[in-house]
């Protein structure tokens, strides 16, 4: 995987073969799960303040020039930045997931220890009523105590209404689950040997 660049507008996107965006709220460990997933320490800006990404950031996956993006969106939720940005944020969001052609899945992520939000089910009804496939990330398992893994992962389940295999649960910092989520990416993505 490797980064391609930054675009301020879903209208200057080039066409590309496919594409999976990353979805979720402000601190759900979106550029976590990049790095994770690339194997690679800082390929994505992680930061410990909500809302360091505030651009629509493409990474390569698979080949060079294969035309098979992950995107990495702004997250929703509590960042600390001025009302007008977030209106930015909200515009561009809704630009792209609504018309990009390309899109052809969604990881939503949702925090494993906090559960879906009030702001992850709508978001949620927002992307099916739009009829966006939904890929359902559990991420910062390893923040859930063994004990409570089990009850936690039917709770989540059942606050989304759907079945717990369903649900890919990973955890960029013990690489918990990333090698199933790398596949089913690659899968998505149609990217082959």
């Amino acid at each position: 995987m490797r980064f391609v660049r930054s675009f301020t507008r879903a209208d200057d996107l080039p066409h590309v073969h496919a594409e999976i965006a990353l979805v979720g709220r402000s601190n759900v460990g979106k550029s976590s799960l990049i790095n994770a997933l690339a194997q690679r320490k800082s390929l994505a800006r992680t930061s410990k303040s909500p809302g360091a990404t505030r651009l629509l950031n493409a990474f390569e996956v698979g080949r060079a020039d294969s035309g098979r993006w992950l995107m990495d969106l702004p997250g929703y939720g509590f960042a600390k930045v001025p009302r007008a940005e977030q209106q930015r944020w909200a515009e561009m969001l809704n630009t792209y997931i609504a018309e990009r052609e390309n899109l052809v899945s969604i990881l939503l992520l949702i925090d494993s220890e906090i559960g879906p939000t009030a702001l992850d089910l709508q978001t949620r009804q927002w992307l099916e009523h739009l009829n966006r496939q939904i890929c359902f990330v559990a991420t910062k398992t390893d923040k859930v105590r063994p004990s409570k893994s089990k009850k936690r992962r039917v709770d989540l389940a059942e606050k989304l209404g759907v079945e717990k295999p369903e649900i890919t649960w990973v955890s960029a910092n013990k690489g918990t689950g990333i090698a199933e989520l790398r596949t089913r990416i690659s899968d998505l993505l149609e990217i082959r040997g």
